[in-house]
């Protein structure tokens, strides 16, 4: 199993997923359609499917121009009928798979939108290969989406219920670098925390470098990102709460209109 992170837009993460036996590869949000072309002539790969996470223009509006480019036509899967040039609509536990070693779980995670879709990837015959996860705008590096489409329990559920029990070794590949910002408001939330004081001290000098920030792990996220530690006593009390619904809501109002010094 491959990933290849690329660049795209300001802040956009775009993804090729490979089979490394096959050369079959997916494209997971190809916004910027000629950028993941080169990729996969320059690696000799073979494209195959297109993983959309949610239909939010920079995420999903490459899709029909990256079918325009193609000599043969390829499903495009995502779980909302708003996703340009959709073919495959898929929902919570179906499968995908890609190559002959690849199996993509589709997790149903609505809340930034109604119809988002984070993919969690194995593969088939080695457990030992890391179980990845593409979390689009669901799940960020110390943050998480917006509620533009639902609400606190829906989060609540996708980040807790859904993606804290994967095994805790699984890489996280997000939609955007916003790691700076997301761990110095971890920091605002839980000024204490030496995963975050640690892993913001990394990450900008990452950011300095002009490099990467993705990906994490899900053990790190749970020890650093406050979307993910509502359950804590004292973050809780930090917004008066014991409940961490109420604790979610508090946190994200907070945070949409938070600035980082």
């Amino acid at each position: 199993m491959n990933v290849i992170p690329i660049e795209a837009l300001s802040d956009n993460y775009m993804y090729l997923l490979v089979d490394e036996k096959t050369k079959h590869c997916a494209a997971v949000d190809p916004v910027e359609p000629d950028k993941i072309l080169d990729h996969v002539k320059k690696l000799n790969l073979k494209l195959t499917k297109i993983l959309t996470t949610h239909h939010h223009w920079d995420h999903a509006d490459g899709n029909p121009k990256l079918l325009e480019k193609l000599e043969e036509k390829i499903p495009v899967y995502g779980g909302d009928d708003r996703i340009p040039a959709l073919s495959n609509k898929i929902g919570q536990d179906d499968v995908i798979q890609v190559g002959d070693c690849l199996n993509v779980k589709c997790i149903f995670t609505p809340c930034h939108t109604t119809g988002h879709i984070c993919y969690y990837v194995t593969h088939l015959n080695d457990p030992s290969v890391t179980p990845i996860v593409f979390t689009g705008d669901t799940l960020f590096l110390s943050g998480c989406g917006r509620f533009f489409e639902g609400n606190s329990e829906q989060m609540f559920d996708n980040l807790m219920n859904k993606l804290a029990r994967l095994p805790k070794e699984t890489k996280v590949y997000c939609g955007h670098e916003y790691s700076v910002s997301n761990l110095k408001y971890a920091l605002h939330v839980d000024p204490t925390n030496e995963a975050a004081k640690q892993k913001l001290e990394w990450a900008i000098e990452q950011r300095e470098k002009n490099e990467r920030t993705i990906p994490s792990t899900l053990e790190e996220e749970l020890s650093y990102n406050p979307f993910m530690r509502i359950n804590m006593e004292n973050i809780q009390a930090k917004y008066k709460t014991n409940d961490p619904i109420s604790c979610m809501t508090e946190m994200r109002k907070e945070k949409d209109t938070w600035k980082p010094s």
